[in-house]
C-alpha cells in the first residue's frame, strides 16, 4: 500500500466497530432482508458478504433466495410482506434482476424507509432537493448518519473516505467522472450539497482529460479499466477510484487481476491521497449499508417512542 493510499479497509472496520457499539444500545436488534434472484456468482459473494458484516456488527440478517425463474408478482409479495413485519428495517434486492423482471417495479415496490439501497425515487428526490430541510428538520450534510432519508450506499461511501481522510471539499472543485444512477448522479449531489463546485464527465464530454485536469477532486465510476491517466490529472488532487474491472493477467493464478477506473500506478505519483482497487471504495459500500440499516431502526424506534 502507497503512503498516499487511502485505506477503505481500515476505514470501514472502524465505522463496523462504531455500528457495533450503537447497535449494542438499541432494545432490539436492526433487521435486515436480502432478496437473491438466482445463481450468479458474482452476487452470492457479494449477499455472503453483507451477511457476515451484519452478523459482527449486530445486525439479524434474513435471507430469502429464489431460483431465477421466480415471477415478478411473487417478488412484490414478499416485499409488501418485509414493508409490514416490524423485525426488518432495512430489505435489500440483489441487482441485476434477470430480465424477465422489471427492475424499476421491484425497487419502487420497497417502502421508502427501508430502501437501504437508497434506490427507491422518494429517497432519490430527497438527495436532489437542493432544500437543507426535510419538514422541519434541518438537514446537516457533514453528518450523513444524520440525515433522515436513505442515502445509495458507495456514494456515501465516496464521501465518508473523503471525510474520514480530512479532504475539505468547500469550495472545491470536483469532477465526477460517470453519470450512472446508482454512483455517478448521486455522488455529484453529495458533492454539491458539500459546497464544492461539481462538473460530470460522460461519453459524449468534448476533452475530458482537460475537465479532470482542473479537478482538485475527482471521483472515477465509468467502468472503464484505467481509464483516467496520470496526465489527466493536476498535482495535488485527490482520486476516489470507484471502479472494480477484470484485465487480463497470465502472471495471476486465475488469469486476470482486477483494476479501477484510474491507472493506479501512475496517477499515485502525482495524487495527494487516492483510493486502491481493491481496498478503497468497495468495504466502504457494505459499511454504508450496515450505517443505513441501524439509522433505518433508530428511526422506527423514535416513531414508535418508549
Amino acid at each position: 500500500m502507497s503512503s498516499n493510499d487511502i485505506d477503505g479497509k481500515a476505514i470501514a472496520a472502524e465505522i463496523r466497530l462504531e455500528l457495533k457499539a450503537k447497535v449494542s444500545n438499541l432494545r432490539s436488534p436492526p433487521g435486515l432482508s436480502v432478496i437473491l434472484v438466482g445463481g450468479r456468482r458474482d452476487s452470492q459473494t457479494y449477499v455472503r458478504m453483507k451477511k457476515k458484516a451484519c452478523e459482527e456488527v449486530g445486525i439479524a440478517s434474513f435471507g430469502f433466495d429464489y431460483p431465477d425463474t421466480v415471477s415478478e408478482d411473487e417478488l412484490l409479495t414478499k416485499i409488501q410482506e418485509l414493508n409490514h413485519d416490524e423485525k426488518v428495517h432495512g430489505i435489500l434486492v440483489q441487482l441485476p434482476l434477470p430480465s424477465h423482471i422489471n427492475e424499476n417495479n421491484i425497487i419502487e415496490a420497497v417502502h421508502p424507509s427501508k430502501d437501504v439501497d437508497g434506490l427507491h425515487p422518494r429517497n432519490t428526490a430527497s438527495l436532489c432537493s437542493t432544500g437543507t430541510h426535510v419538514g422541519a428538520e434541518k438537514i446537516d450534510w457533514k453528518d450523513l448518519s444524520s440525515v433522515p432519508f436513505h442515502i445509495p450506499c458507495t456514494p456515501q461511501g465516496c464521501i465518508e473516505l473523503l471525510d474520514r481522510s480530512g479532504v475539505e471539499l468547500k469550495g472545491k472543485n470536483a469532477v465526477v467522472v460517470g453519470r450512472s444512477n446508482l454512483v455517478g448522479l448521486p455522488v455529484a449531489m453529495l458533492l454539491m450539497h458539500r459546497d464544492a463546485t461539481v462538473t460530470i464527465v460522460h461519453s459524449k464530454t468534448v476533452d475530458a482529460a482537460n475537465v479532470v485536469n482542473k479537478a482538485d477532486v475527482v471521483v472515477a465510476a465509468v467502468g472503464r479499466a484505467e481509464m483516467v491517466k496520470k496526465e489527466w490529472v493536476k498535482e495535488g488532487a485527490v482520486i476516489i477510484d470507484v471502479g472494480i474491472n477484470s484485465v487480463d493477467d497470465a502472471s495471476k493464478k486465475r488469469g486476470y487481476r482486477l483494476v479501477g477506473d484510474v491507472d493506479y500506478n501512475g496517477v499515485k505519483e502525482v495524487a495527494a491521497k487516492i483510493t486502491p482497487v481493491p481496498g478503497g471504495v468497495g468495504p466502504m459500500t457494505i459499511a454504508m449499508l450496515l450505517r443505513n440499516t441501524v439509522n433505518s431502526c433508530v428511526r422506527s424506534t423514535a416513531t414508535k417512542g418508549p
